[in-house]
């Protein structure tokens, strides 16, 4: 079953590392368009749930629809009242671009440790060589640490940004 939130934990230490580099509403908008994959197809009762996105080639054209996806709305809001949730108008194309990037392509690699039906480099090869690399268990925690690390750098960063704004 797609549960992509999983997948949020390692997008959100990066972005909290790197904030300007790193989009995370970017990070997350591609990993859900990933899952839309297995979504699919679970509802119209296919045995391999994981197929074209769920590879590399796949993966980058997922970021580069992500990106397109942006540049689309960011036109239209231009045009048009949009809604500027989370600042998303403000982001800069690099900030979008990698936030896809690494968004689709870690998507990727978690579910390559832990779905047999993926094939990560098809069409050149059919093996995956992340399966079971590590167990379903530890996979989930440390995508669920990454999230904790991240709230606790996101929170230590607003203490500091709060203390020198007070300071001044």
């Amino acid at each position: 079953m797609p549960f992509t939130p999983f997948h949020f934990g390692p997008g959100a230490v990066i972005h909290a590392m790197a904030p300007k580099q790193v989009s995370f509403l970017a990070f997350c908008a591609a990993n859900v368009m990933v899952d839309v994959e297995p979504l699919y197809f679970m509802i119209t009762r296919h045995d391999r749930l994981h197929q074209f996105f769920h590879t590399y080639i796949g993966a980058t054209l997922v970021a580069l629809a992500t990106l397109l996806l942006f540049l689309g709305c960011r036109a239209f809001a231009r045009r048009f009242w949009l809604p500027n949730l989370f600042e998303w108008q403000g982001l800069q194309l690099k900030q979008v671009a990698f936030g896809a990037i690494i968004g689709t392509y870690s998507h990727i690699v978690f579910d390559s440790i832990m779905h047999m039906d993926i094939t990560p480099f098809a069409p050149f090869s059919d093996i995956n060589p992340l399966l079971r690399i590590v167990s379903l268990s530890t996979l989930h925690w440390i995508c669920f640490g990454a999230g904790v690390v991240a709230l606790f750098i996101l929170v230590v960063r607003k203490l500091i940004n709060d203390e020198i704004t007070a300071s001044r």
